[in-house]
């Protein structure tokens, strides 16, 4: 790294051993959007990336910018700082840190600024930044403008290490944001030699693997003139042991993960995983648990329930957890809200474990009645056949040959095209979910498969979907050993994020293949009450809001190639297919 002073350029020292520093505590990707009073950053940033010691991603989106960040930090669980210059394009941060805050990812902003002495008086570019996104972070500093005074760049890697420490802290992880003051000259040409890199990847490695994610270390002195402040201070309760003899069921929602799996293994109880929980698989696993929940014979008779993460695609599980009757005890995930619905959540735990214990007959019977329930209603409900020859005759082939070509032939519908991404997708694969309708299909039919899935469910919001879904494939195919990454939306989620579709020239193409069901609206609203009670016309033009885009001119316009498929066998066809190159599939949906 250049030595301090030597630049001629204080802002570009700065800007060298914040990115060096925060190499070195782990950070391998950074995100950069071009901007004047940040360039210092961004300077620094594409010289680390010639050498190797990092790599830089440059989106023209800030909003964008920070949904491709959030889908890295999904995918790998190190936070990719978003380097914006000032003004609006800060502001264009707060849906991502939104989603970071409330689903517990980690996510780095790190925000350039005007001087204390340019801010109140209109200057161009100028706004309040400090404290923008009050509420919506773990760690927040405004870093005044540096001078090259003595001990100046050693407070900078101080900050640096504070900053991966809370975003990356095991027990509440999520967003930081870093604003930086900037003044003339704002930045200085620095070549670095190939060691450098060479150096820092080394550094970055080690850092990563003895990295212990300790929010203590935000308590350390800061810059001078800066404000850090830790904006999480939750009480995630106490280890617990759970003991049999309540009729139980394990809840998986968002951000659950395998824990939950193992718990419900270990106790011997239903599963009822969403399938963006990370637990959507095992024996014990529940798929039709809204109709068992709703069916007194099952959820009636439950007693108690062990809820991981953030369950958020059913209305049967708050009105479970809200029962007098059953004891709920939620074990902590991240995020900036415990869940609890109704305030009736009896306990919130740091951890569970079960007791030891051998299961009676009749606990064995309560779970196995619950997965063979599930297993009938999920056949009951099937759209389609399986395709298996009832005879070796002549006849028989030619009944069986015209009974799959005519399945071959019939239209897509949202439970079919749910089932064909979800058999499509293995475990070298990665699967996003929009939030939209065909999340809950693929949640109500799903078998269980443990394979990876991701979602935005801090918010639900369909915003940056795009964006999350290319960052979640940089991240995974970084090293060439992942498959693709397929995400499956719904056609507003893709127009709401068509500017994230822009891939700039000399910017990594991943393996992505954006599954869009076209049904030329928000049928999601079709599904709610005021569906029954809006005046038609009022309701089509605020709620569905339709639709007509072409598609296909869409992806040709950022150069995405295109595939559409209105028939079964066209689907398969295309989900099966090599994925070179970012790529839309359309799939026409009946509303």
């Amino acid at each position: 790294m250049p030595e301090a002073g030597r630049s001629g350029s204080p802002a570009t020292d700065a800007a060298f051993v914040l990115l060096e520093a925060l190499i070195d505590a782990g950070i391998r990707d950074v995100v950069v959007c071009p901007g004047s009073r940040s360039q210092a950053l961004a300077l620094a940033a594409a010289e680390l990336d010639r050498v190797g010691a990092l790599r830089l991603h440059v989106r023209l989106d800030e909003r964008g910018a920070g949904f491709l960040a959030l889908g890295m930090a999904r995918e790998s669980g190190v936070p990719a700082p978003v380097i914006t210059t000032s003004g609006t394009a800060v502001a264009n941060l707060h849906p991502a840190m939104l989603e970071a805050t409330h689903a517990g990812v980690p996510f780095i902003a790190l925000t350039a600024d005007r001087p204390e002495e340019l801010r109140g008086i209109r200057s161009n570019q100028t706004t309040r930044q400090a404290g923008i996104f009050a509420g919506s972070g773990r760690y927040e500093a405004d870093v005044a403008a540096p001078t090259g005074a003595d001990g100046e760049l050693e407070a900078i890697r101080r900050l640096a290490r504070d900053a991966v420490a809370v975003a990356t802290d095991a027990r509440d992880a999520g967003p930081v944001h870093l604003n930086l003051q900037y003044r003339e000259p704002l930045s200085a040409a620095v070549t670095l030699p190939a060691a450098a890199g060479e150096a820092a990847v080394t550094s970055s490695a080690e850092a990563a693997s003895a990295r212990t994610g300790s929010a203590e270390a935000a308590s350390e002195g800061a810059v001078d003139g800066s404000a850090i402040r830790p904006t999480s201070s939750r009480d995630i309760g106490e280890p617990v042991v759970l003991e049999h003899g309540p009729r139980t069921v394990v809840v998986a929602g968002s951000g659950a993960g395998e824990e939950a799996e193992a718990l419900a293994r270990a106790g011997g109880w239903p599963l009822l995983a969403e399938v963006v929980s990370g637990a959507h698989f095992g024996p014990n696993l529940v798929v039709a648990y809204r109709e068992l929940l709703d069916d007194a014979e099952f959820g009636g008779a439950v007693e108690r329930a062990i809820v991981f993460g953030t369950p958020s695609l059913s209305r049967q599980v708050p009105a479970l957890v809200r029962r007098g009757d059953v004891e709920t005890v939620v074990v902590h995930s991240a995020g900036a809200d415990r869940y609890d619905p109704g305030h009736a959540v009896d306990r919130f735990v740091s951890s569970a474990r079960v007791a030891d214990h051998e299961q009676t007959p009749d606990e064995r019977r309560w779970t196995g009645r619950w997965v063979t329930a599930s297993r009938r209603l999920l056949d009951e409900s099937r759209t389609t056949d399986p395709l298996v020859p009832l005879g070796s005759g002549v006849d028989a082939r030619r009944e069986f040959l015209a009974t799959e070509l005519a399945a071959a032939k019939r239209s897509i519908d949202r439970r079919m095209l749910a089932e064909a991404v979800w058999n499509a997708t293995w475990p070298h694969d990665r699967l996003v979910l929009g939030a939209s309708r065909l999340v809950r299909d693929v949640d109500r039919s799903a078998p269980g498969k443990r394979i990876t899935v991701h979602a935005n469910r801090g918010l639900a919001g369909i915003d940056g979907t795009v964006a999350t879904t290319l960052g979640v494939a940089l991240a995974s195919q970084g090293d060439g050993s992942a498959g693709i990454t397929r995400a499956l939306i719904g056609d507003l989620t893709l127009l709401h994020d068509a500017s994230s579709l822009l891939i700039g020239d000399g910017e990594t193409r991943p393996r992505v293949l954006l599954i869009v069901g076209n049904d030329g609206g928000g049928t999601i609203f079709d599904t709610l009450e005021v569906a029954a009670s809006a005046p038609r016309d009022a309701f089509d033009r605020v709620m569905f809001t339709p639709q007509s885009v072409d598609v296909a001119a869409l992806a040709a316009a950022y150069g995405w190639e295109y595939r559409r498929a209105e028939t079964q066998a066209r689907l398969i066809d295309a989900l099966t297919a090599s994925v070179t190159a970012p790529t839309i599939l359309e799939v026409p949906l009946q509303r």
